[in-house]
């Protein structure tokens, strides 16, 4: 069974980092464990940032043209002939223009993860934009969401039965290594110093306030603690001069820029990590807070999005109300002051990672819900018994 996987926002192969461009590699391997063949159907980026109607109406006829193409290349077997389609992230400012297109003459299942539907875009610059995702959503056999708060503005142009919530994953063994690497740190040193760790790009908007609420967190800390933190910053960007410029207030031995890391570095900083720390504005969910604690590093993090749904609060880290610097300093002062309970946490939040967001447990979820759609039987290594007869909206 073939599945023709296309990611509008940001192709897989895309040179510049993101958390987007990390979910969709780790979709397309989710459904290879599933028992897909995943061709990548195309590279076209879709978005348009600034609601030009000239650059949207080029888009769509390119992505017409291109779907013409392939549906050529399927039917006269250059291409093999996928079972079903497959979008990642799908919004108004980058929509599908191939996808429905392929699957409706084709006569094959149309799938989706990860989709946000704007009613107030219907009108303006994004007009046309928006009606492509609605005839997404209405095409699509279902829809899953790794942020359950973009259900509820799918749910009227897509109906409960389709949508499914599946819970954000990673790799999990690929980091779990960290976790025992970073017990046996706290165990062989005598140092009250907690180590702090972020790790995000360095960017205008979100990601700078984030860092804005960070560092006026730890400029509020107590005196008594003010020298008793580390904190190592995993990230790079186009900001990242302004981010050292909010950092140059505390002493130089206090903050290390470790710039663009690959997961290797990444996962020997987290070793060497006790707490990760991440204010969340407006983070769908945070990839970064999941590797964290698969590596056994307790977060601490802002309610946003859906970091609840991998942060379980009190267990495998803290969350605060997003963009309340007073309430994120009182959460790290208890953190400083709790190296025993950041073991604790470090250890719940593995066990967590390990069996509610590993990649084989997302393997399982879309198994389950995409076998019914398909017209030929899925040779799948998924066992039926463990993927489940039901489905959670």
């Amino acid at each position: 069974m073939r599945i023709a996987f296309y990611a509008p926002l940001k192709p897989l192969d895309h040179p510049v980092p993101s958390g987007d461009r990390l979910v969709a590699r780790l979709l397309v391997t989710a459904l290879e464990r599933a028992g897909f063949a995943v061709d990548v159907a195309s590279k076209l980026r879709s978005r348009v940032g600034d609601g030009n109607s000239l650059r949207q109406a080029q888009l769509a006829e390119l992505g017409g043209a291109l779907a013409r193409r392939l549906i050529r290349r399927y039917e006269n077997g250059f291409l093999p002939r996928p079972d079903a389609w497959f979008t990642y992230h799908l919004y108004y400012k980058a929509p599908d223009w191939i996808g429905p297109l392929v699957a409706r003459e084709l006569g094959i299942p149309y799938f989706i993860c990860e989709a946000s539907h704007a009613p107030k875009r219907a009108t303006g610059p994004w007009a046309a934009s928006h009606r492509a995702v609605e005839h997404a959503l209405e095409q699509a056999a279902a829809v899953f969401f790794p942020n359950r708060a973009d259900m509820e503005c799918v749910l009227p142009v897509s109906g409960a039965p389709k949508l499914h919530f599946l819970p954000p994953f990673a790799d999990i063994a690929t980091w779990a290594g960290s976790a025992d690497n970073r017990v046996k740190r706290r165990e062989n040193t005598s140092s009250d110093v907690i180590r702090l760790i972020t790790v995000a790009m360095m960017r205008s908007g979100d990601k700078m306030q984030s860092y804005k609420i960070l560092a006026a967190a730890l400029a509020d800390l107590p005196v008594a603690q003010q020298g008793r933190w580390h904190l190592t910053l995993v990230g790079d960007g186009p900001a990242r001069a302004d981010v050292a410029a909010l950092f140059a207030q505390f002493p130089k031995h206090q903050v290390h820029f470790a710039g663009q890391c690959d997961p290797v570095a990444t996962r020997q900083h987290l070793a060497h990590s006790d707490l990760c720390v991440w204010p969340a504005i407006n983070e769908a969910y945070g990839m970064a807070l999941l590797e964290a604690q698969a590596a056994g590093v307790p977060v601490l993090a802002g309610n946003s999005g859906g970091v609840g749904g991998i942060v379980d609060d009190g267990q495998t880290g803290w969350l605060v109300a997003a963009g309340d610097v007073a309430a994120f300093c009182q959460a790290l002062s208890y953190c400083l002051d709790a190296p025993e309970t950041l073991v604790a946490a470090g250890s719940a939040a593995v066990k967590n990672a390990r069996q509610f967001h590993d990649v084989s447990s997302a393997a399982a979820k879309l198994y389950q819900v995409m076998r019914p759609f398909l017209t030929r039987p899925l040779d799948s290594p998924i066992d039926d018994d463990l993927a489940g007869d039901g489905h959670e909206t």
